[in-house]
């Protein structure tokens, strides 16, 4: 207390010394205490500063705490021990980089591995598989062997006949011959190719006679024919035409016999000879009537029933279009169907029955046969009835306003001229044609004559008379085309051609075009068919017909394909196989040896509905994959075809009645490789893909440097004549499959899709199966047909650039369908596609098949087509009416009809059902 005190006292002396103690030591605490604060903040505030500022300071000697350099530093010894420390760890840190380079090196070339050992994994895993499937195959085609049990045989050794074959049997009478007892077998062995020899006319007295029309049309076919030879020792027929003899030479009969004889292959009696007798005019000359021809066979229009011989000889029809092609624009159209007249009959009868006769018979004796009764003033009576009673247009007229053209006893004479003929037929629905009064005259050239103009402009043929011969009788059914009515029955005509529907009149007015077209309408038609039904009689097979030779450009391949994610894609769906089912072709055409003896009449006349499906035409040979086409199946169902049923099954089998199939992709180019390396690049991995055919369109070949993708299948690229589009239908022989998909160079399809279409068109074959459809629509205001490619749910055609269709087609689109319209084709550049949907379904009167909704398939980016011109749809719209005047009627059917896939693509567990329906 005493302290205190006096310091609040202010006291001195002894009693102040403490406090000054105390407050001088609280005065150094404060001091050291701001000492220790300026150095524990400004310090580092100087380092900071300091370490900043090195690399910015010029001269070293201006800096306050400037560095030395790196020698002075290190000349204090800790300075050189940091240094000697940093280049230490400098250079452990650069061996340490190099390690982890080379270690990343290492890792590198280690994948590199990896990856080339997963792929050499993948592809044992596909040779594997394709060893598997080629052993799989080899079974099935031997346990179809088996079940066949029936080897394949050798074609017999060719046994070329004898020079001297006179020991031949002689018949009793020339008028008894037939096959068996007046033709040579010998000389046409099975396997021969039934080589025809024909005789060189100006070599003989007759052949100035000819008519020169006549003459000149049938050398020009003669060489073009691919049974003619030149080699008549291994011939099996031998050809002599011996008319038409111009007018008004009329060669005597001795002179003609005479040099018949001496013909060098003659023999003695004309075996194995065939006489030609061919007819232009209705009043064609019967001039071999008093001539003894042997054993020769004869083809002319005129025959009596003394002169022929059924089974041998042959009824053939006129050659009016000698050295010219038909214009189908001037024939009219089949439709409508009922024109003005009913039927119409112009003709003039010069002699009649009776007083033609030597002797006259009783009633009683032509009752028993031995003269027919003469209806022709009956008919005369009941026509003019019909006429006079207008319930009906109909025109009869029984006296020519002009001169009669020559004509035989109790024939009914042409009148006019063929222009006028043919205009009065063009307004006839029927056109009656009435039998010759004699009925020992068996067909005469007068009536032949009017069949085949009736069948020209498609008047129904109306024959009065049943026992008339017609043309190829025996192996045409004229009840398809014809109405064939005994004379007795005149009273009933009118009501029988009124009885008649329509769609049967439409059916036999078009088998009756059919019929003109095939046998009649040209000279290359009629000697043709004249060969083939003696081809047929003696059971010798056509030739193969003939198939484009391919003509190869060659190229390089070896660039690996990818596979496009959206074309191959498909999850677990099983397509079939992928690379590993060898190439197989379609079978050849095996049955030609068992259509001689089994299909001889179904050949000509076997084909559904008023058209041949499958016409064995004598300029159409045998196909080498028409078996198949018909329909043939096999009893034994191995895996390729039939074993599917549902879930994995059903993926793996391509279904149907074919054991084994795949398909060959024909693509169309012209001048855009890069588009089409895109497009071949698509198909890699497309299961049943036998080959691929390109069209190279461009007379400029492909670049040298081009380098072609390897698909896993062959690629043939081949070079055509000139750039048509008809060259995307020639049946090039490179092509070894039925079934064709082509496609467009710049066409855009999934794998899904096209075994999809493949799949649907294995169930049916005869028509065309595709992706985009089209169709067909009537101009009201300009009475025309229009092509229409709006979207529809109905349609007539499906184009070409990605479709299925059968090679048999391609054979009938390049050697059967008329030469106009492949011109046509030519002209525009354009319809290719339309023309083959008018053939396919002129021959089958079917639609085709759309498969899926995809209304276009057109690749993005791609340079623009020919169908992106302005005048592509005008002139499409000309083409479709071109095409009706070439066919005579609209062949072209509508549908609604489409196949969709239903849980094709969806993943549904194995032992589901995964199909396809029709809607």
């Amino acid at each position: 207390m005493t302290g205190y005190t006096m310091l609040r006292n202010g006291g001195v002396g002894n009693g102040g010394q403490p406090w000054m103690l105390r407050w001088s030591s609280r005065i150094r605490l404060t001091w050291l205490s701001f000492t220790l604060f300026i150095i524990l903040v400004f310090f580092p505030l100087i380092a900071h500063y300091y370490l900043t500022t090195i690399d910015d300071a010029d001269d070293a000697g201006k800096r306050i705490f400037g560095p030395r350099t790196g020698n002075e530093l290190c000349e204090v010894k800790h300075v050189q021990d940091l240094c000697r420390i940093r280049e230490s760890v400098s250079e452990e840190l650069l061996q340490l980089e190099a390690k982890r380079q080379e270690l990343n090196s290492e890792i590198a070339k280690l994948n590199l591995k990896i990856e080339a050992c997963k792929k050499s994994i993948e592809n044992a895993k596909q040779d594997l598989l394709q060893l598997k499937n080629v052993i799989s195959q080899t079974e099935h085609s031997y346990k179809e062997l088996m079940a066949q049990n029936q080897p394949k045989l050798s074609l017999p050794i060719r046994l070329l006949p004898e020079k001297d074959d006179s020991n031949f049997p002689l018949p009793k009478s020339n008028r008894n011959c037939r096959l068996h007892n007046c033709f040579d077998y010998s000389r046409c062995p099975l396997t021969s190719g039934f080589p025809v020899y024909v005789y060189n006319s100006d070599q003989y007295n007759f052949g100035s006679l000819l008519d020169p029309l006549i003459k000149q049309a049938f050398e020009a076919t003669v060489r073009t024919n691919v049974y003619v030879t030149e080699n008549a020792n291994i011939a099996c027929v031998y050809i002599i035409l011996v008319g038409e003899i111009q007018e008004p030479i009329t060669p005597k009969p001795t002179e003609i016999e005479q040099q018949l004889h001496s013909l060098p292959y003659w023999r003695s009696d004309g075996h194995n000879h065939l006489i030609i007798n061919l007819s232009r005019k209705s009043e064609t000359q019967n001039f071999l009537y008093n001539i003894s021809t042997g054993r020769a066979m004869i083809a002319q229009s005129t025959f009596y029933d003394v002169q022929y011989r059924p089974g041998f000889d042959i009824v053939a029809s006129p050659l009016v279009h000698a050295m010219s092609e038909p214009n189908f624009l001037k024939i009219p159209p089949q439709v409508p169907v009922k024109r003005k007249y009913l039927f119409s009959f112009q003709g003039e009868k010069v002699e009649s029955l009776r007083s033609s006769l030597q002797e006259v018979r009783s009633f009683e004796e032509e009752i028993e046969g031995n003269a027919p009764a003469d209806y022709d003033d009956r008919i005369i009576t009941t026509l003019k009835a019909v006429q006079d009673s207008k319930l009906d247009f109909v025109l009869v007229e029984f006296t020519c306003k002009n001169q009669p053209k020559a004509s035989l006893p109790t024939e009914w004479a042409l009148c006019g001229e063929r222009e006028d003929r043919l205009e009065l037929l063009k307004l006839s629905t029927f056109a009656l044609i009435i039998t010759p009064g004699d009925t020992h005259l068996v067909i005469s050239a007068g009536c032949v004559m009017r069949l085949f103009e009736a069948l020209e402009v498609g008047a129904i043929p109306v024959i009065l008379g049943e026992q008339v011969q017609l043309p190829y009788h025996d192996v045409i059914r004229w009840n398809e085309a014809a109405l064939i009515i005994p004379k007795p029955r005149i009273t009933e005509v009118h009501f029988l051609l009124r009885s008649i529907s329509d769609n049967d009149l439409l059916a036999m007015r078009r088998q009756g075009r059919f019929l003109w077209e095939t046998y009649f309408s040209t000279s290359e038609s009629v000697f043709s068919t004249v060969l083939a039904i003696i081809r047929t009689r003696i059971q010798i097979p056509a030739v193969p017909i003939r198939e484009e030779v391919a003509v190869e450009i060659p190229h390089r391949s070896g660039k690996a394909a990818g596979t496009d994610p959206n074309m191959a894609d498909n999850g677990d769906l099983d397509l079939g196989p992928v690379e590993t089912e060898p190439p197989y072709s379609s079978p050849k055409y095996l049955r030609n040896f068992t259509l001689t003896a089994m299909d001889i009449y179904r050949n000509w006349n076997s084909a559904p509905g008023p058209f041949h499906l499958f016409p064995h035409t004598p300029f159409d040979p045998v196909l080498p994959s028409e078996a198949k086409f018909l329909g043939s199946g096999t009893g034994f169902r191995p895996i390729g075809g039939g074993a599917g049923g549902s879930g994995k099954e059903f993926q793996a089998a391509l279904g149907g009645n074919v054991p084994r199939e795949q398909f060959t992709v024909v693509m169309l180019t012209y001048e855009r490789e890069e588009v089409l390396m895109n497009s071949l690049e698509r198909l890699n991995g497309l299961p049943y893909l036998n080959k691929v055919v390109v069209v190279w369109n461009s007379p400029k070949l492909p670049s040298e440097d081009l380098l072609w993708p390897d698909i896993g299948v062959p690629i043939v690229v081949v070079r055509t004549e000139k750039n048509s589009l008809n060259n995307r239908f020639l049946p090039w022989d490179e092509i070894e499959t039925e079934a064709i998909l082509s496609i467009d160079d710049d066409a855009h399809l999934r794998h899904d899709e096209i075994m999809f279409g493949f799949r649907v068109w294995r169930e049916a074959r005869d028509r065309i199966v595709g992706f985009p459809g089209r169709y067909h629509a009537w101009d009201i205001p300009h009475q025309s047909w229009l092509y229409n490619s709006n979207y529809s749910c109905e349609l007539s055609m499906v184009l070409t650039g990605a479709a299925f269709f059968h090679k048999y087609y391609a054979y009938l689109y390049s050697y059967v369908m008329p030469q106009a319209i492949r011109d046509m084709v030519d002209d525009y550049i354009n319809c290719e596609d339309i023309a083959m949907n008018f053939l396919v379904s002129h021959i089958t009167r079917k639609p085709p098949i759309k498969v899926t909704s995809r209304w276009t398939f057109r690749c993005p980016g791609c340079p623009q087509a020919l169908s992106h011109d302005d005048s592509h749809f005008h002139e499409r719209h000309k083409c479709i009416n071109f095409f009706v005047k070439v066919y005579g009627y609209m062949p072209l059917l509508y549908t609604q009809f489409r196949v969709d896939s239903v849980l094709f693509k969806t993943r549904l567990p194995h032992d589901k059902t995964k199909c396809f329906k029709f809607i």
